[in-house]
């Protein structure tokens, strides 16, 4: 195979030069992924790299679901590659969060929650609650993260989620909150925890609309589902 080194391309075909000449938007993938791995190895030039680096990880979508553990088994991509790369990840899902944002949009399904809380949270290590607070018109005012768990459990304790609506006079709430393994289906412990949430809002005279469950992929929702009024 002819590897092309990056020295050795015409100085306007390098990505830096590029970058600066044409503007980032402008560039292929591989050429930014080439800016940031900085370098190849032996014959191989950071631009081949990226391109190896996309096939061994089926696209852009893949290689964003990576580990480390994962990367640096790849040849070429050694643990300096490998942060860089998981840095540049991270970073950009979160300037997807700050742009898009469910404050003040009105709650129409739960497919709206979940999109926005799968970029957040379906591919954190532990259990990661959300509430998510509801004006009288369901326009979402604000969310809080409120527990952080175990890979497959996390405590909730309803004083801490209505502590908050009442301090956002919020007249009712959607509780969001992920599952590790991937399975979206609700445990005998979720169904529990919502239905004690419901319990007390019934009191208090908030309303749980629903309680969306998070993977990588899909959702449940109990709402949906039929498994809370």
């Amino acid at each position: 195979m002819n590897i092309v080194k990056i020295k050795e391309m015409p100085v306007e075909e390098r990505p830096y030069e590029k970058l600066v000449n044409i503007g980032v938007e402008n560039l292929s993938t591989d050429e930014i992924l080439a800016i940031l791995l900085k370098s190849g190895y032996r014959n191989i030039s950071s631009k081949s790299l990226a391109n190896i680096l996309l096939k061994e990880t089926n696209g852009l979508i893949g290689l964003s679901e990576y580990r480390y553990e994962q990367l640096i088994n790849i040849k070429g991509i050694g643990r300096t590659k490998a942060c860089i790369l998981l840095a540049a990840i991270e970073l950009s899902k979160r300037i997807n969060s700050e742009k898009v944002s469910i404050k003040t949009q009105k709650l129409t399904s739960a497919n709206m929650v979940y999109e926005y809380y799968k970029n957040k949270i379906s591919d954190k290590k532990q259990e990661h609650f959300y509430v998510v607070y509801l004006d009288t018109s369901k326009k979402i005012i604000n969310d809080r993260l409120l527990f952080i768990g175990t890979t497959n459990h996390s405590v909730v304790h309803p004083r801490e989620i209505y502590k908050e609506a009442y301090l956002l006079s919020a007249s009712a709430i959607i509780l969001v909150h992920n599952h590790p393994s991937g399975n979206v289906v609700p445990s005998k412990e979720d169904i529990e925890i919502t239905n004690k949430i419901i319990s007390v809002g019934l009191i208090l005279g908030i309303k749980v609309v629903d309680h969306i469950i998070v993977g990588s992929s899909n959702y449940y929702s109990l709402l949906e589902n039929n498994d809370i009024d």
